[in-house]
């Protein structure tokens, strides 16, 4: 089957994500490529935002605001040469694995993260992803609340950068969580009964989140002192 999505392919689309399908298993019912429902989803709210209604009207907006360039128009000033339709399939996949944080964020992160410079404006990123201001305003303020991005005033403007620890911090705030669900499901074990079946079993999770905790902190510790950017300019200073 060829052509673009129909509303009756993204509402099977929502169904199969409802159930609790892989993006191969819908895409085998469908009869698409397994990237081409990927990239629908990515680019409709993410596998627990998607909603058919929704993905169907804003590809027709989009259709409407930026029609798609014919394959033979050359690469775009701001992709330094490269196949821009390759770098936003690329931009698509990388977007929809950061399922865990709400999906505007992730878009954000994602231009952020592979434009060249490692920074943008308001104005820079609604033309990058077609999206109001608030919109991008609500993606980089839980961006910035997590410690993923800053912003500097650049003039009259403001600019949100992502430097070259973005992962590590990433990589600290889920060895926080991970830290906080153990100290949490710790704290059950008191209330319940450690003797207690259910008492038991927060005592095992417990144990869980604690030795994932540790592993995580001693992985971000070895980044810090052999990988990181930072430490690598340390010792090159005089």
């Amino acid at each position: 089957m060829g052509g673009h999505l129909t509303y009756d392919d993204r509402r099977k689309i929502a169904e199969g994500l409802a159930e609790g399908l892989s993006y191969a298993e819908i895409a085998r019912r469908l009869g698409r490529p397994r990237s081409t429902v990927g990239r629908e989803i990515a680019r409709n709210g993410g596998p627990y935002g998607y909603r058919a209604a929704r993905a169907q009207q804003a590809t027709g907006w989009r259709a409407r605001r930026r029609p798609s360039p014919p394959l033979s128009a050359p690469a775009a000033a701001d992709t330094g040469g490269r196949d821009p339709r390759a770098v936003r399939e690329y931009e698509d996949r990388l977007t929809a694995v950061m399922s865990g944080m709400p999906p505007m964020a992730a878009r954000v992160l994602v231009c952020l993260f592979t434009s060249d410079a490692g920074d943008m404006t308001v104005a820079d990123l609604v033309e990058r992803l077609r999206v109001s201001p608030a919109s991008i305003s609500k993606g980089v303020g839980w961006l910035e609340q997590v410690g993923l991005v800053k912003r500097e005033r650049d003039s009259r403007r403001e600019r949100y950068l992502i430097d070259e620890e973005v992962w590590y911090r990433a990589w600290l705030v889920g060895t926080r969580s991970m830290a906080l669900w153990a100290d949490a499901v710790r704290e059950g074990v008191d209330v319940l009964g450690v003797q207690t079946p259910a008492g038991h079993r927060l005592h095992t999770a417990s144990r869980f989140f604690r030795l994932l905790s540790d592993d995580m902190a001693a992985a971000a510790e070895h980044y810090r002192q052999t990988v990181s950017p930072a430490t690598r300019n340390a010792d090159r200073a005089p």
